[in-house]
C-alpha cells in the first residue's frame, strides 16, 4: 500500500522545500527558487494556495490531476490527499505557494469565517483562472504577508498577517463571481443538466429507492463538488441549489396532489419523506396553505 506523508507544520514543508522557514505557522514561497516536490503522495495538515505560472501537470488529487494553465490558483485545505505524478517532465517550477497552519487564523477574524470560503472545497476542474490583473493583486497580496513575516514578530504581527490573507482570499471570492459571469454559457447548461436530473429523479422514481434529492447527488452526476456546483446555481438563480430542489419538489407534489386515489402521507413517501409531516411543513413553507388545502382546490 502507497505510503502517504503528513505534512502537518510550515517548518516540515518548508525542509521539503528546501528553504529557511521564517514564520512557524506560515510560508510564502517563490516556487522558482526552491526544490520540486518528491513524487509521493501527501496528507496536508495546513491550508495552501498554489499559484502556478507555466502550464503543467505534476499535481494529482484524488484520481485526477492538476491540469494547471498559466495564471491558475488552486487551494487545499487541511486534510485533504495530494499526490506528486513520477516520471513527469516539466519546467523548473514557476509561481508562488502560500500555506499556513490552521493555529494562525484561530480566535481570529478569518478563523470564525474561514469555513464559507468554499473554494477550499472545489475539485480539480474547478481552479480560479486570473487575469493579468488579477494575478497582479494576488502577488501584490502576498508581499504584505511575505514582508510581515521577516519583520520579528510582535504583538501586531498575527493581526496584520491573517488581516492580508483574508483580504486576498476576499479578494478570490470577488475573482471566482467574475469567473461564473465570464463562463455563463456553461454554466447555464449546468443549469439544464440539474434540471433534466431532477426530472429522471421523480419520473424514474428514485424518490422512492434512495429518498429526497441531494445536492451532493446532483454535483455527483455533473462530476463536479457539492460547494462549486451549489456557488453556480447561486449565481445563475439567487437562490441555493437545496431551495432549488425543494421548489422542484413541491412541483412535483402539485401534480400528485390532485391524484385523489392516494393519500397526502402516500405523496410524501413517493417523494422521498420519511415522514409526511415534515412534506406537510414543506409544502406550506414553499406554497402558503397545506397539501390537503390544495387539494380541496380541485
Amino acid at each position: 500500500m502507497e505510503e502517504i506523508i503528513k505534512i502537518d507544520s510550515i517548518d516540515a514543508y518548508n525542509k521539503m522545500r528546501g528553504i529557511e522557514t521564517l514564520h512557524p505557522l506560515i510560508t510564502v514561497i517563490d516556487l522558482s527558487k526552491t526544490k520540486p516536490m518528491p513524487a509521493q503522495t501527501f496528507n496536508f495538515g495546513l491550508y495552501a494556495i498554489f499559484l502556478k505560472e507555466l502550464k503543467c501537470g505534476e499535481l494529482k488529487y484524488g484520481r485526477n490531476n492538476y491540469d494547471f494553465q498559466e495564471g491558475t490558483l488552486v487551494f487545499i485545505a487541511p486534510g485533504q490527499v495530494l499526490g506528486v505524478q513520477p516520471n513527469i517532465t516539466t519546467f523548473q517550477p514557476s509561481g508562488w505557494a502560500l500555506l499556513f497552519h490552521p493555529d494562525l487564523i484561530k480566535g481570529t477574524s478569518l478563523g470564525k469565517k474561514i469555513h464559507e470560503y468554499n473554494f477550499f472545497s472545489y475539485d480539480v476542474n474547478e481552479a480560479l483562472h486570473l487575469s493579468e490583473k488579477e494575478r497582479h493583486i494576488v502577488l501584490d497580496c502576498f508581499t504584505k504577508i511575505q514582508y510581515e513575516m521577516e519583520q520579528s514578530i510582535d504583538k501586531h504581527s498575527r493581526t496584520l498577517i491573517t488581516s492580508n490573507i483574508e483580504l486576498f482570499l476576499n479578494y478570490c471570492t470577488r475573482f471566482y463571481d467574475r469567473q461564473f459571469v465570464t463562463r455563463d454559457h456553461s454554466n447555464k447548461g449546468i443549469l439544464e443538466k440539474f434540471e433534466d436530473i431532477l426530472n429522471a429523479y421523480f419520473t424514474e422514481d428514485k424518490s422512492q429507492k434512495i429518498g429526497l434529492p441531494t445536492v451532493a447527488y446532483c454535483a455527483s452526476e455533473l462530476n463536479l463538488s457539492p460547494n462549486y456546483f451549489g456557488d453556480i446555481i447561486k449565481s445563475e438563480t439567487g437562490i441555493t441549489a437545496q431551495e432549488y430542489i425543494q421548489t422542484k419538489v413541491i412541483d412535483f407534489a402539485k401534480e400528485r396532489i390532485f391524484d385523489h386515489e392516494k393519500s397526502i402521507s402516500e405523496i410524501a413517501y413517493e417523494l422521498g419523506f420519511n415522514y409526511p409531516q415534515h412534506f406537510t411543513r414543506l409544502f406550506k413553507q414553499k406554497v402558503g396553505m397545506s397539501p390537503s388545502e390544495y387539494r380541496s382546490l380541485n
